[in-house]
């Protein structure tokens, strides 16, 4: 099942004011659902080379799982949408982790990670790190991952608020990364989809740089035009000043794309 006429992808990544270059790395797939952003670590070595290979390595590999197997289909209690990512992500790690081991110019690198599997009016997301997904939905605008990073241990915790957080020295400390060590956990959901909602996928370089309200009423605004919407928000960033990388990847839900069922399939469907 093809989704190239069902979702609306718009991606934009851009190095910022102040970095050289630029670490963030993005890749969609329409046909098979899947969009990926991966964050290079700005403190570590070769982190455009992390998330570069963070991006191309998981998104042929979900390619090639999604074409032999769909997304949607049952592998014991779970979808295989969760298996593919759970079982990818973790190579994609061992990947990373393995050159930078055996490459001295490409010691302690490792890039964060977000990625989404859109599926049978579902959307299966992973995530590592601080790079976030959101969702617009009927107004309303809302953070659909939560960050692994020593700023939202310190929120959960209630040591600090959520005002408190804003001007935190802090920010960008994550506490799990793809590509450090050999094994990483991966934080996977799946959320249900309906028409005409828009998924952000965003780097830390658009929401330390621009606050969520802003971001939503931009989504809001613009949500018609995704193109120009990637655009915008990536230029509201700089223009607050841009002091990290900053990258997008918008994806509107034009209709519904509930999977191909039998008769035996609706059959047992009724009963769950």
């Amino acid at each position: 099942m093809t989704l190239e006429g069902v979702l609306d992808i718009a991606m934009h990544s851009d190095s910022g004011m102040v970095r050289p270059h630029n670490e963030d790395s993005v890749y969609a797939d329409p046909a098979s659902g899947v969009v990926i952003l991966a964050d290079g670590m700005g403190g570590y070595n070769a982190g455009e080379v992390a998330s570069g290979m963070a991006t191309a390595l998981l998104g042929n590999m979900l390619e090639e799982a999604f074409a032999a197997q769909p997304p949607y289909a049952e592998v014991g209690s779970r979808r295989y949408a969760e298996v593919a990512l759970e079982r990818e992500v973790s190579i994609t790690n061992q990947s990373i982790y393995n050159a930078a081991q055996s490459q001295p110019q490409y010691a302690g690198m490792g890039t964060t990670l977000v990625a989404a599997v859109f599926h049978d009016d579902k959307v299966t997301v992973a995530h590592i790190g601080d790079s976030r997904m959101y969702r617009f939905r009927g107004g309303v605008f809302s953070q659909v991952t939560k960050d692994h990073s020593l700023l939202q241990e310190q929120i959960d915790s209630g040591m600090i608020t959520q005002e408190q957080a804003r001007h935190s020295q802090n920010r960008n400390l994550v506490t799990r990364a793809l590509g450090v060590d050999p094994v990483v956990e991966t934080e996977i959901h799946e959320y249900a989809v309906l028409p005409n909602d828009i998924f952000l996928l965003c780097s830390d370089g658009l929401n330390d740089m621009v606050e969520d309200d802003e971001i939503g009423m931009t989504v809001e605004a613009l949500g018609a035009n995704l193109k120009l919407c990637a655009a915008q928000l990536v230029q509201m960033a700089n223009d607050n000043g841009g002091r990290d990388n900053v990258s997008v990847i918008l994806v509107r839900i034009k209709s519904k794309f509930s999977a191909p069922r039998g008769f035996w399939q609706r059959f047992f469907a009724w009963f769950r």
